[in-house]
């Protein structure tokens, strides 16, 4: 990902959603041509020169300061994903000028062993463990059985964003597509910004920039978004309409990937249709052929 540009338009999109009276300043110089902040007003409220805030808008953020970073973020009313994501471009922009090998390394196709076995102890709930790619590297029985249709494509490793953009299965299983596509674009976008020499990241981008007008359209937006708990909903072909909590912990020990873990809420008829796939997911052999190890799905 080119950093400059992508600081370039990702601050001049944060400055044009902002109007003056959102910013609590009184607009001047006439007419104005758009609806957000102008240059100037986004220097005055982060408290440096116009010629500063203009070299750091045309993408470079070289040698920036903290406190520097902090008062353009609060000018442009950046929320903590926003923020996160300028010290990341900065960080980028920082370390450029360090020789690194092109690209990053591979995706691993599985994760550690003791890893298997912590998604294997998890009985209840679906369990998996992503990358910054989008790759799911490892699931439980019930993880690999949530995302089915997911593995009907032959195509490894299973990845969310293919699957939504690419799959029109993903349409029905998701129940609020729209919203499923946006947050996907959104932490890919994050994920690009702290891993701007990550080969495989930049593929996955140029591949959806080419196959989907939805993710061009949305991945232009420059959006990012923290994903850590909540609810989803999903519509599964087999039991049905599942509400589930998800929690996304971070492995300190292999960098770049998470565990995701979905809980129903106890009692609940998700509860009750979890309990379901998990009988069809070993009636089926839902894991087994999610690894190749019998039939494909």
């Amino acid at each position: 990902m080119d950093n400059r540009a992508e600081v370039r338009q990702f601050l001049s999109s944060r400055r044009g959603r902002i109007t003056p009276e959102q910013a609590g300043i009184e607009p001047y110089g006439g007419r104005r041509r758009v609806p957000g902040l102008r240059r100037e007003e986004v220097a005055r409220l982060a408290g440096v020169s116009v010629d500063y805030y203009t070299r750091l808008e045309r993408g470079n953020l070289s040698g920036v300061s903290d406190s520097v970073l902090d008062a353009i973020a609060g000018a442009l009313e950046l929320d903590r994903a926003e923020h996160d994501h300028l010290y990341d471009l900065a960080r980028a922009a920082n370390t450029s000028g360090r020789r690194r090998a092109p690209g990053s390394a591979p995706a691993p196709s599985g994760v550690r062993q003791e890893l298997q076995y912590l998604l294997d102890a998890i009985t209840e709930a679906p369990a998996f463990i992503g990358n910054n790619r989008m790759d799911i590297v490892a699931a439980n029985t019930l993880g690999y059985a949530l995302y089915s249709d997911m593995y009907r494509n032959p195509s490894r490793p299973a990845n969310h964003s293919r699957f939504i953009f690419l799959d029109p299965r993903a349409h029905n299983f998701y129940t609020d597509w729209d919203r499923a596509a946006n947050t996907n674009v959104a932490i890919l976008r994050r994920e690009a910004g702290r891993n701007p020499h990550d080969k495989g990241i930049a593929e996955l981008i140029g591949e959806l920039s080419m196959r989907s007008d939805e993710f061009r359209t949305l991945w232009a937006a420059h959006n990012v978004r923290r994903h850590y708990a909540g609810t989803k909903f999903f519509q599964h072909p087999v039991v049905g309409l599942l509400e589930l909590n998800y929690q996304v912990l971070g492995l300190e020990e292999d960098p770049g990937h998470t565990l995701t873990v979905y809980p129903a809420t106890p009692g609940s008829p998700s509860a009750e249709a979890l309990k379901l796939l998990s009988s069809w997911a070993a009636t089926e052999k839902i894991a087994e052929a999610a690894r190749g190890q019998v039939r494909a799905l």
